[in-house]
């Protein structure tokens, strides 16, 4: 009840209750001591709290007294000191609330000489030393305590440290430190290098660029753009290099290719316009954009006919990305014609492509090229393709037996791929196998058991099926809606499944019904299968 009074600011009603207690024990005093000072009455606090003897206060008692003072003006805060002091017994929380109010009152030489002279520390005492030293300009004495600091916290005690060196205009050690941090989650990490930009004083075209390519390295494709678009707004910083590489990179996730074409653009005002790098992100863009003629064009006339690894593997995954296996293959041996070696990322793109376009043998032969070839590691990406090479064919078994035979027996990528491929073909035996196993290596995943129960459909097994979708239930696990999107006069149209707010548009509804029926005369003969799936959003 006195709790309750002190929190709705009735201290008189609070007073009133505690004096007609029969017995007012250590937290009663304590809880009434505490409404006084929350209610700015600090001299009514201290008076109840020197009513008790010392042998009936424990160390919250004098602890939140002591809070109390810190909480007033810097004149307080000797007051608390002089309580402190006289404390009997203190704990670590004791302690540290006299560093913080040090901290907090600017005195940061008496912190300090109280921070080494106390008797129990924890991981908060480190902390508030720590950042009450940056917060002074005192880098240095900050960098010597966040060494000798025993067990650091993974997020506070590593951001309170990083952020101090970027606020004094040591970005570099800021970055270094950044890149040792042990432990990092993804929205944690992105979040923590916002905050880093933007308490910068000044930002050059390094920091920009960082921020674009981390938006980028966590799928924030989105806001990597409206970066590159912040930075040149005013035109006070000018893109470099890895500038244009980055967003670029971000309008191949987002299809944007108004976007990537202004860009282009503006790269073709500058020294980066011969850049292999860049001109491999233009070859990626256009393709994912599905601007693949341009994308051959860039390639042709990229750097003036100087031609490196990276502009050829770009071709080849370019093809690739659009199941044009031939033109893969005619500029892998056009490549090697040249005298350039493969490496890793070549073979990628190649056994993909042949794995679109139904290249079994021409596949296979790149492959034993490849385990020939001793000077390119042979990575699980590789043996991921030839058991997708294998599915798509229906050689299930020889798929099946690559796998157990393999570094790929616990691969989820692998193990997906052969799903897809019994999936497509109807093998529920081997598809059973195979999606057992890849529940146990991806046991929070919706996708295996969206992929077997579609299988089990498509084969009759209604009764297995639905076992498959209350196990899934079970498990807490939702598939996540599909959605695409398409331009039609510049304007975007974003669909998911089940959607029906675009159903009043005749435009929109007859492009993607002739899209359906072109589609169905190329030869997609899987298309109805699909169709009965929720993940398909055409109709």
């Amino acid at each position: 009840m006195i709790t309750k009074l002190c929190k709705e600011g009735n201290i008189t009603e609070a007073r009133e209750v505690f004096d007609v207690m029969l017995d007012q024990d250590v937290i009663t005093w304590t809880a009434l001591i505490s409404g006084y000072i929350n209610c700015g009455l600090i001299k009514e606090a201290r008076e109840l709290f020197d009513l008790r003897v010392d042998a009936m206060k424990n160390v919250v008692t004098w602890t939140v007294m002591i809070s109390g003072y810190l909480k007033l003006t810097k004149r307080s805060c000797y007051e608390a000191e002089s309580l402190f002091y006289e404390m009997p017994d203190k704990n670590v929380v004791a302690w540290n609330t006299m560093l913080d109010g040090y901290i907090r009152g600017d005195m940061i030489e008496k912190a300090l000489v109280l921070f080494d002279g106390m008797e129990k520390r924890n991981v908060v005492s480190w902390n508030m030393v720590i950042s009450g030293s940056v917060n002074c300009g005192r880098v240095e004495e900050a960098r010597r305590l966040f060494g000798e600091m025993p067990t650091r916290d993974v997020w506070i005690s590593w951001t309170i440290m990083i952020s101090g060196l970027a606020r004094n205009e040591r970005v570099d050690e800021a970055r270094l430190l950044f890149d040792r941090m042990p432990e990092r989650n993804v929205n944690g990490e992105l979040e923590i290098a916002k905050r880093l930009f933007n308490e910068m004083p000044s930002k050059n075209v390094v920091s920009w660029t960082a921020m674009i390519s981390g938006c980028m390295r966590y799928g924030e494709s989105e806001e990597a753009l409206k970066m590159f678009l912040a930075m040149n707004k005013g035109r006070k910083v000018n893109p470099n290099e890895g500038t244009f590489v980055s967003v670029l990179g971000a309008c191949s996730d987002l299809a944007g290719l108004g976007e990537g074409m202004q860009i282009h653009q503006v790269i073709s005002k500058t020294i980066y316009q011969d850049s292999e790098f860049v001109i491999s992100a233009l070859i990626n863009m256009y393709s994912k954009c599905g601007e693949l003629v341009m994308a051959r064009k860039m390639f042709d006339d990229g750097s003036r006919g100087k031609r490196d690894l990276v502009l050829w593997n770009s071709m080849i995954v370019a093809y690739a990305h659009h199941g044009c296996g031939r033109e893969a293959t005619m500029v892998f041996e056009e490549m090697q014609n040249t005298g350039f070696m493969p490496n890793d990322v070549t073979y990628v793109g190649l056994l993909s492509a042949c794995s679109h376009a139904g290249l079994v043998h021409e596949g296979l032969n790149y492959f034993y090229a490849l385990l020939r070839d001793k000077s390119v590691t042979v990575r699980e990406d590789h043996y991921t393709c030839v058991v997708d090479l294998y599915g798509r064919a229906g050689r299930l078994e020889e798929a099946f037996v690559l796998i157990k035979e393999s570094p790929l027996k616990d691969s989820k990528h692998a193990l997906g791929a052969l799903l897809l491929g019994c999936n497509i073909h109807g093998n529920g035996d081997i598809g059973k196998l195979v999606a057992e196993k890849l529940m146990d290596v991806e046991i929070e995943k919706a996708g295996s058991y969206v992929l077997l129960s579609n299988m089990y459909i498509s084969s009759g097994k209604w009764k297995e099926a639905e076992m498959v979708k209350v196990k899934m239930m079970d498990g807490g696990l939702k598939k996540q809606p599909g959605c695409s999107w398409i331009e039609v006069g510049n304007k975007f149209h974003v669909f998911v499944v089940g959607d029906k707010s675009h159903r009043e548009s005749d435009a929109i509804h007859c492009l993607l019904f002739d899209l359906h029926k072109k589609m169905k005369k190329i030869g997609y003969a899987l298309l109805d299968n699909f169709m009965m799936e929720e993940d398909f959003l055409l109709i």
